[in-house]
């Protein structure tokens, strides 16, 4: 028996075993709350048209559109169908019309407002960090427009996102295929919130396999590297990459450092959390090297600076990439990798053997040889989950190594290999 739905009774609906259920209202008739096994839950109207076809419009998701204006909604809807009109047919003609060129840029106005794509909009709000949006706008400008431009948001289908995930892989660029894909995954599932299409024909596709790296960088690299750092030419690079070695931070949170952040006196940095990965203000100390270096940057800048690296046309230095290349090749940090052209033709170049991310390791490493234990350097690299810190576990053989050999040492005699080790209050000879 059909009652009058309100926000107690949608909230309190049991998800069907399998398949969905729409709960009607006893007040509007064809008004009713749909319910999937999955558990989501939206509004819906049954209508029927002047020329007698049965459709069905969904009104919007609950809770996002609330019970009551929901209903509202559909008395204004039904109103118009009773006048000729039939919404469905017009939402049906908006997907038709709404291309991969308009998702783009509803994406980015929405999601993208830090980047010079979205710049417009000033004050739009996100989630994502500086730098996810710039990879996010990287990946929309070079792969996905190019490929889809013209191309409807509801005619995608899995086979366009595939071949361009094949495509991508085939250039060697294996990892970059699967950011796309993941991307383009993200995007279709906000237009099936928008209203532009039904289901996301990005998921299935069978990502290329990847192998989490630990590069770290030898002590005879480093000296390479710290070489190249004095002969560079951009020497505010220099000093970014420097500060990543001396502080083991993350690339974004250093080239957006602020000078409000830092207690040269002290010798502390404070992280807000809108900069950190974890979200939280990350309190960490600096060392000597760090406040000296830092320091030396402040009596050379301006006394109204308020980044430590400021950028050309952004308030703070956004990129580092051309410099990068250049020390790993100036410190034989480098690798031969073929890569394929759209005609398949091949070349091999020379690129990167490090990333830049590979100094946070490196950093980590140091500490690990040093003897210091996992807390403490999932504290100072600003890890949330001690999971993460476990990656470098193993690096601790070394200095475990280290150890036991020294043990093994103490109780070995120099000369006839008698083994003398004191258990128990007792001399015992092997």
């Amino acid at each position: 028996m059909a009652e009058k739905l309100s926000e107690t009774i949608v909230k309190a609906l049991a998800a069907p075993a399998k398949g969905s259920k729409i709960f009607y209202d006893s007040e509007v008739k064809g008004f009713g709350a749909r319910l999937t096994a999955a558990g989501h839950k939206s509004f819906i109207l049954n209508y029927r048209t002047r020329k007698g076809r049965e459709r069905r419009i969904t009104i919007g998701s609950w809770p996002d559109w609330k019970t009551d204006a929901a209903r509202q909604e559909a008395k204004e809807l039904k109103r118009r169908v009773d006048s000729g009109a039939d919404p469905m047919a017009e939402v049906d003609a908006d997907r038709a019309s709404k291309t991969v060129a308009d998702m783009c840029d509803r994406f980015r106005d929405e999601y993208l407002p830090d980047t010079v794509e979205g710049a417009k909009l000033g004050k739009a709000e996100t989630k994502l960090r500086p730098a996810t949006q710039r990879d996010y706008a990287a990946l929309i400008r070079r792969e996905i427009r190019p490929a889809f431009k013209h191309h409807a948001v509801a005619d995608l289908t899995f086979s366009d996102i595939d071949a361009l995930h094949r495509k991508i892989s085939k250039r060697g660029a294996t990892y970059l295929a699967n950011r796309t894909v993941a991307l383009m995954s993200r995007m279709l599932n906000l237009s099936i919130k928008w209203g532009w299409r039904a289901d996301n024909p990005a998921k299935g596709i069978d990502r290329n396999q990847e192998q989490k790296r630990h590069r770290y960088l030898s002590p005879a690299e480093l000296v390479k590297l710290t070489k190249a750092l004095l002969e560079i030419d951009d020497q505010q690079a220099a000093n970014i990459v420097r500060l990543l070695l001396l502080t083991g931070a993350r690339r974004g949170e250093v080239m957006a450092m602020r000078w409000e952040q830092l207690d040269l006196s002290e010798g502390v940095w404070t992280k807000p959390g809108s900069t950190t990965k974890q979200k939280t203000l990350h309190r960490v100390p600096l060392s000597a090297p760090a406040r000296q270096l830092l320091s030396d940057l402040r009596e050379k800048a301006s006394d109204d600076a308020e980044y430590v690296f400021p950028g050309r046309g952004s308030p703070h230095r956004i990129e580092i990439k051309g410099p990068w290349h250049d020390l790993c090749r100036a410190a034989g940090l480098v690798m031969p990798v073929t890569l394929t052209d759209v005609k398949g033709r091949e070349r091999v170049v020379l690129e990167p053997s490090a990333r830049v991310h590979d100094l946070r390791h490196t950093y980590a490493s140091v500490l690990v040889s040093a003897g210091l234990s996992l807390p403490i350097i999932g504290a100072l690299l600003g890890h949330s989950q001690p999971a993460t810190t476990h990656r470098y576990a193993h690096l601790m053989d070394d200095p475990l190594r280290q150890a036991t050999e020294r043990a093994g040492a103490i109780v070995t005699a120099k000369g006839g290999g008698a083994q003398i080790v004191q258990l128990d209050g007792e001399a015992r000879h092997g």
